[in-house]
């Protein structure tokens, strides 16, 4: 029980950020309406994908420092649930952006047509393909020393491929998409009080999810592969 604390906190939490997010008040935005209740879902797991991917990152870096597998396992593993939180990020900003940037008056295909050109989607597909390469990469290379250097140096360049790809060109581009100027949701005027309530809890319920699942694969392959430890 002492050594799950966290574990129980993720439930609790996840527990809460659908309960609240579900139920509790939010501001009535034109153009936003109720679908603002996808804040809790939509952006913060794009908080865990990045906490995860920095986690990831660290891993590597350590590897490089010590030759050790555990940690590039941990670094691919990481990695790996880190994109599974973007793909469900980038799944439902879409579908948050068909009721919000889409034309009522148009058809459904030529609205999505012109928001596909949106430059943060753009940005956001291009750094979900480098951590696709990332896996790619990793399953080409049979030679496990080798796949582990390679794969931690390009972890490295992927890394640092997320900022221009997702937070500086987008916002050098005109852009339909919140935080121009700023970080979405984390500004004092993007949120009020009551969905801070709410917003925080979510960010740390994701992320400690993504922990859980990543710290179970990382046991598995370990156990798998412990005569190579």
């Amino acid at each position: 029980m002492y050594k799950s604390w966290w574990k129980i906190a993720s439930v609790l939490l996840l527990l809460y950020t659908f309960v609240g997010g579900f139920l509790m008040d939010v501001p009535r935005l034109p153009a936003l309406g109720e679908t603002i209740r996808n804040l809790y879902f939509h952006v913060c797991m794009w908080f865990a994908m990045m906490i995860l991917f920095t986690i990831s990152l660290v891993n590597s870096i350590r590897y490089l420092r010590t030759f050790k597998l555990k940690y590039d396992i941990a670094a691919r593993h990481y990695a790996t649930v880190g994109v599974v939180m973007g793909v469900l990020g980038y799944a439902t900003g879409a579908i948050w952006m068909s009721y919000t940037w889409g034309d009522p008056n148009n058809p459904t295909f030529e609205s999505f047509s012109s928001i596909a050109r949106e430059p943060k989607l753009i940005g956001a597909a291009i750094a979900l393909l480098i951590y696709f390469a990332y896996m790619v990469l990793r399953d080409s290379i049979n030679d496990m020393d080798k796949r582990a250097r390679i794969s931690s140096v390009y972890n490295i360049f992927a890394y640092a491929m997320l900022f221009p790809s997702i937070w500086i060109i987008p916002r050098i581009l005109p852009s339909l998409h919140p935080g121009q100027t700023g970080n979405p949701a984390l500004d004092m005027q993007d949120i009020d009080n009551r969905m801070r309530l709410v917003f925080y809890p979510a960010v740390i319920g994701w992320t400690l999810l993504g922990v859980w699942i990543t710290t179970l694969k990382i046991r598995f392959t370990l156990l798998k592969e412990k005569h190579l430890m």
